[in-house]
């Protein structure tokens, strides 16, 4: 139950997780392939796939965002991350999907959709799914030619709270919904 008197907001986002030895595969393939100075290395454990990022929610509309999702019946699917690109704008490295599965398309409009007709402010640019790998990259980084292309399955999706203390991000799931089914996207 969400109290009233709560009138502070959280940042809040909505995301596949990656499992765990996956996470730990990309930071040592990110450690073999891209040079420490290239930018800031994220976390294993907030290694995700952002479906639909939310900003500064309120206790209330993240009650209504998380029963919507709550409605949500879509079959899971797997994702392959076989590409790896860089934001010089936004300093990111990321890997990412070169042909994303519909299902993961089809979550994340949804999500979206959802999130802007209760005020949360959607980027006008597509949907790129993607793993963000560094932040911080401003100058140009030398990109390995090829991925490991790592899959794994999209079996749920969470919605995640970023908690910015002593120094450090971390990301922590609130909430999950599984995705039912099986899919034969790859």
């Amino acid at each position: 139950m969400i109290n009233a008197v709560d009138k502070t907001n959280r940042r809040l986002f909505f995301a596949l997780a990656l499992p765990k030895p996956l996470q730990q595969k990309i930071v040592q393939w990110r450690a073999d392939h891209l040079p420490p100075e290239a930018g800031h290395p994220i976390a294993a454990a907030n290694l995700h796939l952002t479906l639909a990022f939310l900003g500064e929610v309120s206790a209330a509309k993240a009650q209504v965002l998380q029963q919507q999702a709550g409605r949500i019946s879509q079959s899971g699917f797997n994702v392959m991350l076989d590409d790896i690109g860089h934001w010089p704008s936004s300093g990111v490295v990321w890997l990412g999907c070169k042909n994303p599965p519909r299902g993961l398309l089809q979550l994340a409009q949804l999500l979206r959709s959802q999130a802007a007709r209760s005020g949360c402010y959607q980027t006008p640019l597509p949907f790129h799914p993607h793993v963000t790998l560094l932040r911080g990259a401003v100058r140009p980084v030398a990109l390995p030619a090829k991925t490991q292309n790592e899959s794994f399955r999209g079996d749920h999706f969470s919605l995640y709270e970023s908690v910015f203390a002593r120094g450090r991000t971390r990301y922590n799931v609130i909430q999950s919904w599984p995705l039912t089914g099986s899919s034969k996207d790859i």
